[in-house]
């Protein structure tokens, strides 16, 4: 009863009810519902399912789900390209709302797939910057700035879209604050508020003033931080009576978890519990498992502050469950962190150390040093970028001004002329023409050129940005856990019964680590075309066999590998760089292969050369990924079917080698279906 009581009190004092504009009208719903029903065209038909997703999604989340899904599958039957953008964007931001933003980022990541297809500018813009903020909640900072900074530029300078420039800066701003640079994060989005007022965006300022009561919670300053807080909303509510649609819906709930996590650290805890109440009723409506975890989390902090450890377990538990299942692993280390102080007040210490290690692991993944130092740089390239955008855009300002009073000066001096000399004038034109076309033709030939060096220094930027990244990220994970690992060993903090267990985690990290340095190592030698090719007797079923067997050792999803290759099949090529490309072509169908599925490797005599085939029944690919896979200038690559990582820099190898030993290399792939690779290789 205390705490209801206390919910009733504090909603009153504020002028809020649970979940205030959260209900749609139902004379809405039913005019589009009897709408629907009748035979319309499907382009309408889509409209039509959108239009009730939106609407039901703060009555019933499930018919909003399925609403957006037939939206989707109808789209994709009439293969509409701004339909099927419409549609795929619909449904991430439903899974958006209930908190699984790995299954928006998926969606969100089809809709930048159609957009480069069709070179739409503005939606790889907001795909860029959806994308991006997707990334900012699974706590991958910096793929999310990374995505936000491009999708800035693209709206800078294809679209000059304020509005959408805008959102992306407020979302830089909020990855500063994840990471603790605090200043940095009030800058941009102070700049963001005023942006948003100066474009009379009202839905912007709630947002602005959230994230900067945040960053007031953060630094300890919870009055000022209540202040923002609630500003942010009572600006809402207002804004939802004047606009039920509004997207206000979807941050109030957030601002009231912040709220209660603010009463918590003023020691208020009957508040505390009172707005996690409240947020958890709108969490509900829609599913949200990442905000429930965060107000279980909540929950048992409280009670953990109460010294009440036992419902504190209870509720942390839960949390960290939930926060599992969705991949959130910023609320997975907070949930850790909480588990290992529940445990040590309880004084047993070597639970509170297993949390503890859990929670060091996982945090030290997120915010590395490296993390920090390679964001700085890209600031500072994303700040002076920007800066020369402006003084470009002002140069040619002054430069059509200028223009513009030559061209002036000029006439006048014509109608002078023309007047007292007509005949010689028009002699002097007429040459005057001829030169101005050489010299046009001459600038033109000049321009056409420097944009060709311009792609070509962009092309290679690229190239070198793409081996950065892979070397930042690929190659820190296994060294921060070598280093992990010796620091417990040091210390005595792992058991002997604990060690083959993680000497076995670390040795796959290493074997993936070690392709990766081969690889990279292997593209290196072939770009600087020190790479001698030796060409003999190459024995196919041998290769193949050797690794299957180096393969079944490594890799856990008990997939089958069958070796189909005929005995006497022997080819004439490099041993060394075949090799390399047949366990690449294994290694990237094991990838993106089920547990218990089955890889096929195979060889047919086709003229002078084998045709090899590696085949698997996995989740294979689309169209348009297909042809991404042997561009490499932009490396394609995507997570596979057990998250795992990749570059895209394997399959650049295998068609390098193929080629340098006179074969062809190709795709075929159906999704849902598995995928196949072939090759081929001359015959000994």
């Amino acid at each position: 009863m205390r705490r209801t009581k206390s919910i009733v009190i504090i909603i009153a004092l504020l002028g809020m009810a649970v979940a205030p504009g959260f209900g749609q009208s139902n004379s809405l719903i039913d005019s589009l519902e009897n709408e629907l029903s009748k035979s319309n065209p499907d382009t309408t038909q889509v409209g039509l399912l959108t239009d009730l997703a939106d609407a039901y999604v703060f009555v019933d989340f499930q018919k909003s789900f399925e609403y957006a899904k037939q939206a989707v599958e109808l789209a994709n039957e009439i293969n509409d390209f701004t339909l099927k953008i419409k549609t795929n964007r619909m449904l991430g931001l439903n899974y958006n709302l209930e908190g699984d933003y790995t299954s928006a980022l998926k969606y969100e990541t089809r809709c930048l797939q159609l957009a480069f297809a069709f070179n739409d500018s503005s939606n790889m813009g907001l795909s860029h910057s959806n994308i991006g903020n997707y990334y900012y909640e699974l706590g991958e900072y910096d793929q999310a700035y990374y995505y936000l900074t491009q999708g800035y530029k693209i709206l800078q300078r294809n679209l000059n879209d304020s509005l959408a420039m805008n959102i992306a800066l407020h979302n830089i701003g909020r990855v500063f604050k994840e990471l603790g640079q605090y200043e940095v994060a009030l800058k941009h989005l102070k700049l963001s508020q005023k942006i948003s007022e100066e474009l009379n965006d009202l839905e912007g300022r709630p947002y602005s003033l959230d994230e900067i009561g945040d960053v007031e919670l953060r630094m300890g300053n919870y009055d000022s931080a209540l202040y923002y807080l609630t500003l942010s909303i009572r600006e809402g509510r207002k804004l939802i009576a004047k606009k039920p649609n509004t997207t206000i819906k979807e941050l109030q709930p957030k601002t009231f978890s912040k709220i209660a996590k603010t009463y918590l650290h003023k020691g208020d805890y009957n508040k505390a519990f009172a707005y996690y109440d409240s947020t958890y009723k709108i969490h509900e409506l829609t599913g949200n498992k990442y905000g429930i975890a965060e107000v279980e989390l909540g929950r048992g902090t409280v009670f953990l502050k109460q010294k009440k450890y036992d419902e504190a377990r209870l509720y942390i538990e839960k949390a960290v469950g939930l926060a599992k299942g969705i991949n959130a692993r910023v609320l997975e280390i907070a949930c850790y962190e909480q588990l290992s102080t529940l445990w040590e007040n309880k004084n047993d210490f070597k639970k509170s150390l297993e949390y503890f290690k859990q929670f060091k692991v996982l945090g030290d993944s997120l915010f590395s040093n490296e993390l920090h130092q390679k964001m700085l740089r890209d600031q500072i390239l994303f700040e002076t970028a920007t800066r020369d955008d402006q003084i470009a855009a002002l140069s040619r300002s002054e430069e059509i001004q200028k223009s513009e009073l030559k061209k002036q000066e000029f006439i006048r001096n014509i109608l002078v002329v023309l007047m007292a000399l007509t005949g010689i004038l028009l002699i002097s034109m007429y040459r005057s023409g001829q030169r101005r076309k050489q010299i046009n033709s001459l600038l033109l030939q000049h321009q056409e050129e420097m944009e060709k060096r311009s792609k070509e220094l962009e092309q290679l930027n690229q190239v070198k940005d793409k081996f950065f990244s892979i070397i930042s990220h690929d190659l820190r994970s296994p060294i921060n856990a070598l280093a992990g690992l010796m620091d417990l060993l040091d210390k005595g903090a792992i058991a002997s019964h604990e060690l083959p267990v993680a000497i076995k985690e670390l040795r796959v990290r290493f074997n993936h680590t070690r392709s990766l340095m081969n690889n990279l190592l292997d593209w290196t030698v072939l770009q600087m075309d020190k790479i001698n090719l030796q060409a003999g007797n190459v024995p196919l079923f041998k290769i193949v066999e050797q690794n299957i067997e180096l393969m079944g050792s490594t890799q856990n999803k008990k997939i089958k590998m069958v070796n189909n290759v005929p005995e006497n099949a022997v080819g004439y090529a490099d041993s060394n760089t075949i090799n390399l490309v047949i366990r690449n072509l294994m290694t990237n169908a094991i990838k993106f292969t089920n547990d218990g599925g089955e890889i096929a490797v195979s060889a047919e005599s086709k003229g002078n050369e084998w045709v090899v085939s590696v085949r698997d029944n996995g989740i294979g690919m689309s169209d348009d990924i297909q042809k991404k896979l042997f561009d490499k200038i932009n490396l394609y690559s995507t997570r596979g079917t057990a998250n795992e990582k990749g570059t895209g820099l394997g399959l650049i190898l295998c068609k390098e080698f193929v080629e340098k030993n006179g074969g062809r290399i190709w795709a075929e792939s159906e999704e849902n279906k598995g995928s196949t690779f072939w090759f081929t290789v001359p015959k000994a």
